[in-house]
């Protein structure tokens, strides 16, 4: 398989997305409550794509399984370090940790075995991200860098997963449509059993806004496991952390924040960790 110029562009794209959600979730006034919201209206925008799509093959079932436990560990890190810490900060920190991770085990778990060239991208895209992301205010939340390294883990253990499980699937749409339609409950269920009738009341004020980020979360995520049928996963998901340089350009062009030499740099390393990965 090899990463071609519309896989690109199509990762690419998610990756907007996801910036775009994780900018939802971290504007919100209750970080935990977004997240359930936001998933559980995930999984009822999924139900049209099932009913579409159809169940994915048996064999896909344990991986669906699998990923829906690790999930409640994604999102209760993510929410962590949005709590402790800055956006601009546990963003790269998660992202471009979890690409090296990916790319370290993808030979063991998914034998795949990525070029010196396609190894410079995925090197070029993390560094890219961590120079955005880090910074001297890291050393005085730990909390905040904790929870996102713990947190870079998990993204890389099920994004292996169901790089697994879609492969094994066939079927992006029926995978991720399965997925989400799962997903979104039990984490849910935990803020629903631990804060009550305080879920339905902020929901009520936020689908709007919460349903946009589900469709955002649904739409980059369905596109990066469709791209991990056609192309490495570990070239995939280094791609898809560029997510980090759009937040940022987003924040430069919207929130007129500045766009100082060492997010130049960051950017620059990021566009080319891409080419590498393309040529590679």
């Amino acid at each position: 398989m090899t990463l071609s110029w519309p896989v690109v562009g199509a990762v690419l794209f998610g990756a907007l997305l996801h910036a775009s959600w994780n900018a939802l979730v971290k504007s919100s006034s209750d970080k935990d409550l977004d997240m359930a919201v936001i998933h559980l209206i995930g999984s009822f925008l999924a139900i049209p794509l099932v009913a579409l799509a159809g169940w994915p093959a048996p064999q896909a079932w344990p991986y669906i399984a699998a990923s829906v436990v690790i999930h409640i560990g994604y999102y209760l890190a993510l929410t962590g370090a949005y709590r402790h810490g800055e956006l601009g900060l546990t963003y790269p920190l998660m992202r471009g940790v979890a690409p090296l991770l990916v790319a370290l085990s993808a030979t063991f778990t998914l034998g795949e075995t990525l070029s010196p060239l396609a190894w410079a991208g995925v090197l070029g895209i993390s560094c890219g991200v961590l120079v955005l992301g880090l910074n001297a205010h890291a050393l005085t939340v730990p909390k905040a860098v904790g929870f996102a390294l713990a947190n870079a883990v998990v993204i890389a253990i099920y994004t292996v997963v169901d790089g697994l499980g879609v492969r094994a699937s066939g079927n992006a749409l029926q995978y991720v449509a399965t997925l989400f339609l799962l997903d979104g409950w039990p984490f849910a269920l935990l803020m629903f059993a631990t804060r009550g009738h305080a879920v339905g009341r902020y929901a009520r004020h936020r689908w709007p806004v919460a349903t946009l980020g589900a469709c955002a979360s649904l739409g980059s995520y369905g596109i990066a496991l469709w791209a991990m049928t056609r192309a490495p996963v570990a070239t995939v998901a280094a791609l898809r952390e560029t997510s980090v340089l759009f937040a940022v350009l987003l924040g430069a062009w919207f929130l007129k924040e500045s766009f100082t030499p060492r997010r130049v740099i960051g950017a620059c390393t990021i566009v080319g960790g891409v080419m590498a990965l393309r040529l590679g």
